[in-house]
């Protein structure tokens, strides 16, 4: 798609017709800012598709221990890890601890794919404004 774009933008004034030189730099204008949103948006989806991939994967660790403490008795000592210590927890505490995780985690992959919607949509935005741009000045 950039590179249909970058094409368009080395394209001389007269090989795009009979166009005056301030649309000219108008255009060039337009399509740079487009260049520089859709090389933003795309970092920007990248960052959040690696924060889904994380908290997926926090999730399913949270998920796992959770469906492994729930196989041990009542009695048994659980330990938190909390930095270079440990210490003794109620498996109620633990397991209320474990489920608060998988919330966050779910609610926070919610927001993201959310984030990323948006960022694909405004950029789809900024293209058919660009489109209808060129359009109407080629039919001028």
């Amino acid at each position: 798609m950039l590179s249909t774009w970058k094409s368009i933008l080395r394209m001389r004034p007269t090989t795009l017709g009979k166009m005056a030189t301030p649309v000219d730099l108008e255009l060039k204008k337009a399509f740079s800012e487009l260049q520089v949103k859709v090389i933003d948006t795309q970092q920007k989806v990248k960052l959040a598709d690696l924060q889904i991939e994380q908290l997926m994967h926090m999730q399913k660790h949270a998920k796992l221990t959770h469906t492994e403490i729930n196989t041990l008795n009542e009695n048994t000592r659980m330990y938190e890890g909390v930095g270079r210590m440990f210490i003794l927890q109620s498996k109620d505490d633990i397991t209320q601890q474990l489920k608060a995780k998988q919330k966050t985690a779910e609610e926070k992959i919610k927001e993201l794919e959310q984030k990323k919607v948006y960022l694909e949509r405004s950029v789809k935005e900024a293209e058919d404004n660009i489109r209808e741009m060129l359009m109407s000045r080629r039919a001028q």
